[in-house]
């Protein structure tokens, strides 16, 4: 039981009785009722109680009524309820003006009244009061589990958490100063009067109570001299809701840590990128950027590696920053990508990722972002390079990129995500004029068109497919939809008329600069 005395006199059947006394005293915290029936009662008391008696022990005496009084209220009990009308029929002026000096309340209990009549009534008053509070611990739980899931920025996480619990707050860094404060100003003056410490302690006021409660911090896992400190009302709170605020101070300290890693890494690819960026433009050596990325760790320059260069393009520009946010979460944190240890960074409306050499990252990226490259109007061209084993290649490798990007588009090509490799011939060749290309394409596909005018579409089909997947028969007949022996039966025929063999390296290049052109020319 936690009532104030002030309370206590509002519940009925108590409410029927009256303060004689002690009004100064009435905000003493009642904790449990007892009833005197013993002349050593006095000696059995504690802190809080609040005790019944019908006077009959000191009816003749008194004196010893005032003695009683200064006994309990030296044992700092809750006050005295005295039932009138059987011993005494007012209360001796004694005992009255001593009760007043004390500031020690004293109550003339409603005499048709029995003293379990009383007790009842505060006991279910309380048992009322504890199931709401106990519901309000519940819910206020399920804010702080819900907020904790999804926190807004630091300044809101605070104010949000404050609200949540319904009582000011503040947070004190690790020098002492006040990070964030709705505390009022004595209070606030008077933390600031008394040092940090590295356990949970209260700082006790007339009024209020502060609960002073350590962060942990993130590099140890130890609690650091910073601390969440919470403004409760005077009045020891239950188990449960003092629980509720060590809660609320894991919950800050996890995402204080939190928002301080992120700040730091923040600020230390916020460096690299910035340096990045000054390399590609060649105003750097590859020895600075080196250098930056040994010092703040960053995994680069040790082992081989390749770029993929992410684009849109979306015309709404918040669409266009929508779909990079989306990007970068699914570089980041999708399940695919976790043991990719690679890094993003914005450079010239695109991000530029840096991968691992190893595995087959086309794959994998066109796996990732299907979703996204099927959004309607997203526009998303994924260009990858070669394998890089060299530091001093990243800019060959971002070029690459580049120039793999503008080659896809010149070409029209569907596939949103493109390699290099792919497309490398088809940018070497990009400066031949359309003229010279048409007539070597005319001149070695001639024989096809003009001798097998019938089945020419047929032909040309198979064989640009059979360039395409790089020689492969099987591969050829299955996007074909034909039998194997139907696609090499069609090869045949094709080196017959073109007198090629499919064995020779050369035929095959001048075959594939033949497709290339082919499809450089196409409208």
């Amino acid at each position: 039981m936690y009532l104030t005395v002030e309370d206590a006199l509002k519940i009925y059947p108590l409410s029927e009785g009256k303060l004689t006394a002690g009004r100064k005293g009435i905000g003493r915290i009642v904790k449990s009722v007892n009833v005197m029936d013993a002349p050593d009662i006095s000696d059995w008391v504690r802190e809080g109680d609040i005790l019944f008696t019908t006077a009959y022990l000191m009816k003749d005496d008194p004196a010893a009524g005032v003695t009683l009084i200064r006994k309990l209220a030296q044992k700092s009990a809750a006050g005295i309820g005295i039932k009138l009308g059987r011993f005494w029929s007012s209360v001796p002026d004694d005992m009255v003006a001593e009760a007043d000096r004390l500031g020690f309340p004293l109550i003339e209990l409603p005499f048709p009244f029995t003293f379990s009549d009383q007790m009842k009534g505060l006991f279910n008053s309380e048992l009322q009061r504890s199931t709401r509070m106990l519901h309000g611990v519940l819910d206020k739980q399920k804010e702080l589990i819900r907020f904790a899931l999804a926190p807004d920025g630091v300044g809101e996480l605070f104010k949000r958490i404050g609200s949540i619990l319904g009582v000011p707050l503040a947070v004190v860094g690790l020098r002492g100063q006040i990070l964030y404060s709705s505390l009022p100003p004595a209070e606030l003056e008077l933390l600031g009067k008394h040092p940090q410490k590295p356990s949970m302690h209260w700082i006790r006021t007339e009024n209020w109570n502060l609960l002073c409660i350590p962060l942990k911090s993130a590099e140890t896992g130890q609690d650091a001299i910073r601390s969440a400190v919470f403004q409760i009302p005077k009045g020891t709170p239950l188990k449960e809701e003092e629980g509720l605020y060590h809660q609320a101070a894991e919950i800050i300290s996890h995402h204080m840590n939190a928002i301080e890693r992120s700040y730091m890494e923040q600020s230390t690819q916020n460096e690299f990128a910035s340096l990045l960026k000054s390399y590609l433009k060649r105003r750097i050596s590859i020895d600075t950027l080196l250098e930056c990325a040994a010092r703040h760790g960053i995994p680069f320059g040790g082992a081989p590696y390749l770029c993929a260069l992410f684009t849109i393009s979306a015309i709404s520009e918040p669409k266009r920053d929508r779909l990079f946010r989306t990007i970068r979460q699914e570089l980041q944190y999708h399940p695919l990508l976790k043991d990719y240890s690679s890094l993003h960074f914005h450079v010239d409306d695109a991000i530029l990722t840096i991968l691992p050499g190893a595995g087959n990252p086309a794959h994998l990226l066109a796996k990732v972002f299907a979703d996204i490259a099927a959004e309607p109007g997203s526009g998303l061209r994924i260009t990858i390079s070669h394998t890089k084993h060299k530091p001093e290649q990243l800019e060959q490798a971002y070029r690459e990129c580049y120039d793999a990007r503008e080659t896809a588009e010149r070409l029209s090509i569907a596939d949103f995500v493109i390699e290099f490799e792919n497309v490398e011939m088809a940018y070497l060749f990009e400066s031949v004029p359309p003229e010279k290309m048409r007539r070597f394409l005319d001149m070695t596909l001639s024989p096809i068109i003009d001798k097998a005018p019938d089945s020419a579409q047929d032909l040309l089909r198979t064989l640009e497919l059979y360039i395409a997947n790089n020689g492969q028969v099987n591969e050829t007949a299955k996007q074909l939809y034909i039998h194997r022996n139907t696609a090499a039966y069609r090869l045949d025929k094709i080196g017959e008329l073109l007198q090629v063999d499919f064995k020779s390296f050369s035929d095959l290049l001048k075959l594939k600069l033949v497709m290339l052109f082919k499809h450089t020319l196409k409208p």
